[in-house]
């Protein structure tokens, strides 16, 4: 029997998300927006509500909570500003490759202090040249005794001056593919790590993203995660974690835009009635709903069946691309429904729209959950020729 009602645990854990999306985030989102500062005060507050880092295991002191309840409390987040939400929910895309693959003196030294302080972590996988296509990385590490040397440059990092440590994939050969990759743990104090100035984007703009630059960075060989060579394997594991995540803040964007453009379409009036009662902005309205609706089941199922133990890559793939089309798509239905004010800053859907674009890019674009998601196909079902 399927059941879709949340129990009493997880409808806690959705209204204080709620409640603190709409008392801290909000009101912020657009000064964060303007001024492009990191929402360090905000960070802080989340932590103290139990809302920063929420991946943790119980092993650490942390929640342990499902990836299911993890995706309950993000929408609600992004709800109040998905560039805030991102800036958080970058903790938990670091902690993925840890909590699969560290062990546990490992975990104590990286995980456990976040749960005492809302300490920062970034995910540095993208290059300047290697951006989906993982494998064709060219950041290099280099056997020296009992350390690792790190040279290479990663692009496009989120919480790229504001971490603490880093997650880093690198390669001891670029000819080798992704065989050859290895996956650390680098703290932010090592010398040689040289971070880049903040990028203006066209969304999500208080998010702290900037370009990492590693210049024979000695690593302690006992921050490598895993062995020699399980860095591929081990980011591949990582995106069935963050992928949902990923989807679950575009649904929150896009239920924060359909609501707008509901009140809104109640409120004004053209040719003596609501525009919602016009049969072309009720469509738009009921296209909205559906699709915000059908990506958070898909969020769910994906959720779900990495909570049950079984393998999630096609439906976190899924969940990724379906929803972050959808959130473009109400971003911009929203925008077409306010008009003209939609096109004006001092309304709230031009920014959600600025803002969701970025969800059919990063996490792997959603030309490449495409080719992903086929391939699975392929996969469960073989040719019998």
């Amino acid at each position: 029997m399927i059941n879709l009602d949340l129990s009493e645990q997880q409808k806690s854990m959705q209204e204080a998300a709620r409640k603190f999306a709409r008392q801290e985030i909000m009101p912020a989102a657009a000064h964060h927006d303007q001024t492009m500062e990191y929402p360090t005060a905000i960070l802080k507050k989340a932590h103290e509500a139990g809302l920063l880092s929420i991946s943790l295991p119980e092993s650490v002191g942390g929640m342990g909570l499902p990836l299911v309840d993890q995706m309950i409390i993000a929408e609600e987040l992004a709800y109040g500003c998905t560039a805030i939400q991102t800036a958080m929910g970058a903790n938990d895309l670091a902690l993925g490759p840890l909590l699969i693959a560290g062990n546990p003196e490992q975990l104590e030294r990286f995980a456990k202090p976040m749960v005492d302080a809302p300490v920062m972590a970034a995910y540095c996988v993208t290059e300047p040249n290697a951006g989906s296509d993982v494998a064709a990385i060219c950041t290099t590490v280099k056997k020296d005794g009992d350390h690792y040397i790190l040279n290479g440059e990663k692009m496009w990092i989120t919480n790229a001056s504001k971490a603490t440590w880093y997650y880093v994939l690198a390669t001891l050969d670029p000819k080798a593919g992704h065989k050859a990759m290895c996956a650390f743990i680098v703290p932010t104090d090592l010398a040689g790590i040289q971070v880049g100035k903040k990028e203006v984007n066209l969304g999500q703009r208080c998010s702290d993203t900037r370009a990492i630059k590693f210049t024979d960075v000695k690593v302690p060989k006992n921050f490598l995660l895993g062995q020699e060579g399980e860095g591929f394997k081990i980011a591949m594991k990582a995106f069935d974690l963050s992928r949902p995540g990923t989807a679950i803040s575009a649904v929150g964007l896009a239920q924060c835009a359909f609501e707008h453009a509901v009140r809104y379409s109640q409120e004004r009036v053209t040719m003596g009635k609501p525009i919602a009662a016009h049969q072309a902005v009720a469509f738009m309205l009921a296209d909205m709903a559906q699709d915000i609706e059908a990506a958070r089941l898909l969020v769910y199922r994906a959720a779900y069946e990495h909570d049950v133990g079984r393998r999630n890559t096609k439906y976190a793939s899924m969940a990724k691309c379906f929803a972050g089309d959808m959130a473009v798509r109400t971003a911009l239905n929203a925008v077409q429904i306010f008009g003209g004010y939609g096109y004006n800053t001092e309304y709230p859907v031009e920014k959600l729209m600025r803002d969701s674009k970025i969800f059919q890019i990063y996490e792997g674009t959603n030309q490449i959950q495409r080719l992903i998601i086929s391939r699975q196909i392929i996969e469960e079902n073989p040719s019998k020729a």
